[in-house]
């Protein structure tokens, strides 16, 4: 259940966003992704799930290269995009429905009771998405990420724009779900990645300028706190 990158490149015409990147994640690990605005996060996790293509560089996931098999890379993957697209006048089971048929689920009814009660959403269900809260429908879009049982989950910032209640909720969901997965995702906060995180890659102008093990932390930033490594290596 790991993520393989290997010299990864992106170009947007003569901008390089992406600049030959590479790191090796471990198996069930939340692995969090930071770095400022622009730092290439997205960029790296839309690559990971296909939606982009990279110039140069390997991809693997599970041990399959998505470039090479690119539709059996992505029965592995689940993905929860920054902005969480869901159809507004869909009820949630409706929309559960159609993501497992997309994924051609056998058994699809009692696959969607079960990733409804995993999520939380019991009772939510009978609602249509525009009748969510913001917390709840991120938990829709986790929902439909884990559907089809994926052994990797890409999430970008999950948790963005949420309360603090709303927060502790979605962390607790993700925490549960890494268990028998692992878990890539991007963020901006910073005790998001102390609450949560294994592992933490630090992205800046398309360079990966650190990649450590949470329990490293201490060994390897003396005396320094998870913001404060993030300035230093992000001002430089």
């Amino acid at each position: 259940m790991s993520i393989e990158v290997t010299n990864l490149t992106k170009m947007y015409a003569s901008q390089k966003v992406l600049d030959s990147i590479s790191f090796c994640t471990k198996s069930n690990h939340i692995i969090g992704v930071l770095g400022p605005n622009g730092a290439g996060k997205t960029t790296t996790m839309k690559i990971l799930v296909g939606i982009l293509t990279a110039n140069e560089g390997l991809v693997k996931v599970d041990n399959i290269d998505i470039r090479q098999q690119r539709i059996l890379a992505k029965k592995h993957i689940g993905y929860l995009a920054e902005n969480n697209p869901l159809y507004a006048d869909m009820y949630i089971r409706e929309l559960l429905t159609f993501e497992a048929q997309v994924h051609q689920l056998k058994a699809i009814s009692s696959r969607v009771d079960e990733v409804i009660a995993r999520t939380g959403l019991i009772e939510e269900q009978f609602k249509k998405i525009n009748q969510l809260s913001r917390g709840f429908k991120q938990r829709v879009g986790l929902a439909m990420a884990i559907i089809h049982d994926p052994t990797i989950l890409i999430l970008d910032e999950p948790t963005s724009g949420l309360d603090p209640n709303q927060i502790i909720e979605i962390r607790n969901l993700i925490k549960t779900l890494s268990l028998n997965k692992t878990v890539l995702l991007s963020t901006h906060i910073m005790q998001e990645v102390d609450a949560i995180c294994d592992e933490v890659i630090v992205l800046h102008k398309g360079q990966i300028k650190a990649h450590f093990l949470k329990d490293e932390q201490t060994s390897k930033f003396p005396n320094l706190s998870m913001e404060e490594i993030f300035v230093q290596l992000t001002t430089t």
